[in-house]
């Protein structure tokens, strides 16, 4: 364990009320601290490390100039909040942070009045700032009381169309909000699209020193509507490029850029905006990801997220891998097809590397495409390069996926368009929680007439299954797989490509037959391990598909067994129910057939270790051993006796 930083003032620094009685040079030297505790905390935890760095500055002037928790901040995404958790009476957790029972690493109401609300997904902050706003003035009560609301966007969530649209929509409203521009000129992956570039035109084509200075004189030199006397300084804005115009034509008076790491600048400027704001106020501070940190700045994300490290060094702590991992195999995979076919294309959005796109963007850019933070517009993006010839991957987490759910099902499954799927993170993700757990994508893509669902069992199914996506085009496809690496498997050398709805056959037993839908087949094998030492051995199958399912396969399981359990990694409503229909428009159950079906529990798993998520959901090789007990009888009669 790294020695812990020295911090007197930082010591002192109970909520953030206790920052009111410091003066502008002490809050200096607490974000010194801060920066320091909040690298400690990570090298022990892992987490989200650069976002935070860059609002460390931020983070202090926001909680010294307003009124938390009556004045709401809102972080977007809220990876950067790790600071803010350590100044909101959180210090003494930080070190559980994104471990089971610990710290959420995101915002989270349950957990604090200064996490007034939860997020994980991004571009939501200024819709809940404004609602927040609206609420204000409509007279509601909480018990915190409502004040300001303040929206903290960085300029990667900005690219997200919801931003754009609660922005037009407070515009509209008029009232007072304060939006605030977090401008690392970094996401997670390089920043795209013509915002990016309007956001760097704004700063890149004029003397820096200029801004500071009219920052630093900002009680007297605000643009309107702070100052009626202050048309210099806003002519002088309005005259940077194109400005604030943009933001300005939504409804917003622009205030900007200024340094984010100068609390000269930020301490004037917020107190004025606080005091004079009449009406919704974009503030545009430009900061550095992984500020402070050289291993972060060095690094090609600035640090975005990180194992437990080294605090000297900045080496992560990351054990040897025993087998590549899922999205690794996707990737290769990919690039190997899309080197004899060169209709093969790929959409992500803002996740090239996280979904495994890297080696494809780097060999054919031309054909791979990162579209930001855009879910929707990445799904009909992908649906029109389908109907005009081409074979697009589109690549999003799980979790990500259901922004563009009406994508799918209006510009893609009703018009059969033959877009691949790539859903990553299917499943439980462990340490960053529910926000990010693939759970729903079996029931919410199944449900879609002619979608094709496929789950890969294991590293070597999932190269099969990129094949058979690539080769398919007759309407959609689908394929899941989770994070982390493989069963360690034998890799074949090429892949093969399956037939549409059939399953395979793992072992053959007697009385009980489990069918498993994607990679729960590792804990189904052991757990029959365990039931062959109690002289039971049941049938494993591997469903390889949810839709179109293998009706011949799953009843002549129902015909040869007294009893069939299916397993998947998903919420209710997804492959056991299709299974389950399927049983009962056959009649199967007329006659007594026991059927059990294991899927996720209806609740939200906090974050743990995947193994630790999958024993709460009862999931793993103990627990499916005793449902083959149960649906046998075997523990009932072992629980009389006892």
């Amino acid at each position: 364990m790294s020695e812990r930083p020295h911090t007197p003032l930082l010591d002192q620094i109970a909520r953030p009320a206790d920052l009111k009685g410091l003066s502008d040079r002490q809050l200096v030297q607490v974000a010194d601290e801060l920066r320091q505790e909040t690298i400690s905390a990570v090298s022990e935890t892992g987490g989200h490390l650069g976002a935070g760095l860059g609002v460390v500055e931020l983070t202090v002037a926001l909680h010294a100039v307003f009124e938390t928790p009556r004045d709401k901040v809102i972080w977007d995404v809220s990876h950067q909040c790790y600071p803010h958790k350590i100044l909101t009476g959180r210090r003494d957790r930080i070190r559980t942070l994104r471990k089971k029972g610990g710290l959420s690493g995101f915002t989270k109401r349950s957990e604090s009045p200064y996490d007034p609300f939860g997020a994980a997904h991004s571009s939501t902050s200024i819709s809940a700032a404004l609602g927040f706003s609206v609420a204000r003035d409509l007279g509601g009560n909480i018990p915190e009381g409502l004040g300001d609301a303040i929206a903290v966007i960085g300029d990667g969530a900005m690219s997200g169309g919801m931003a754009f649209e609660a922005m037009n929509n407070a515009g509209h409203l008029g009232k007072r909000l304060i939006v605030i521009l977090n401008d690392n000129e970094m996401s997670i992956a390089q920043p795209v699209g013509a915002l990016s570039s309007y956001l760097s035109r704004l700063y890149a084509e004029e003397p820096f020193q200029e801004l500071k200075a009219v920052a630093k004189g900002a009680a007297s030199l605000l643009p309107e509507p702070f100052r009626e006397g202050a048309k210099r300084a806003k002519d002088m804005l309005k005259g940077m490029a194109v400005g604030g115009t943009l933001f300005e034509s939504l409804g917003f008076s622009y205030l900007g850029p200024i340094d984010g790491h100068d609390m000269d600048q930020l301490l004037p400027v917020l107190r004025t905006v606080k005091a004079r704001a009449s009406g919704p106020i974009l503030i545009h501070v430009l900061t550095k990801k992984g500020k402070g940190y050289a291993p972060a700045e060095r690094a090609d994300d600035k640090g975005h997220a990180t194992a437990t490290f080294d605090v000297v060094t900045g080496k992560q702590n990351k054990p040897p891998s025993n087998a590549p991992s899922y999205t690794s195999v996707f990737g290769n995979e990919l690039v190997k097809l899309a080197a004899t076919d060169d209709k093969i294309c790929a959409v992500t959005a803002a996740m090239p590397d996280g979904t495994g796109l890297g080696l494809m963007a780097e060999r054919y850019p031309s054909r791979t495409f990162d579209v930001g933070i855009a879910e929707q517009h990445g799904v009909t993006f992908a649906a029109a390069l389908a109907a005009g010839g081409m074979k697009p991957f589109c690549a999003m987490y799980s979790t990500f996926l259901q922004r563009g759910y009406d994508q799918v099902v209006h510009d893609v499954a009703i018009q059969r368009l033959p877009v691949r799927f790539a859903i990553d993170r299917a499943g439980l993700v462990g340490a960053d929680g529910a926000t990010h757990a693939g759970s729903y994508d079996i029931a919410y893509m199944a449900n879609l007439p002619g979608m094709v669902v496929m789950a890969a069992a294991d590293e070597a199914e999932l190269k099969h299954m990129v094949a058979t996506a690539a080769a398919h085009d007759d309407g959609p496809i689908a394929f899941r797989y989770p994070r982390g690496e493989g069963e360690g498997v034998e890799m074949p050398e090429e892949a093969q490509i399956l037939e549409i709805g059939k399953g395979r056959m793992i072992q053959k037993g007697a009385r009980v037959a489990i069918l498993s839908f994607g990679t729960r087949l590792g804990e189904v094998k052991k757990a029959a391990e365990a039931l062959a030492a109690k002289g039971i051995t049941p049938t494993i199958a591997d469903a390889r598909f949810a839709k179109p399912l293998d009706r011949d396969m799953i009843l002549q399981l129902a015909s040869d067994h007294e009893a069939l359990i299916t397993i998947e990694e998903g919420a209710v409503g997804g492959f056991g129910s299709h299974v389950a229909q399927l049983l009962a428009d056959e009649g199967v159950f007329d006659s007594g057939f026991k059927y059990r079906s294991m899927v996720l529990p209806d609740t939200f798993i906090d974050q743990a270790s995947p193994k630790d998520m999958y024993d709460v959901a009862a999931m793993n090789a103990p627990q499916i051993e005793a449902k083959v007990l149960e649906v046998l009888g075997i523990a009932t009669i072992g629980e009389k006796r006892a």
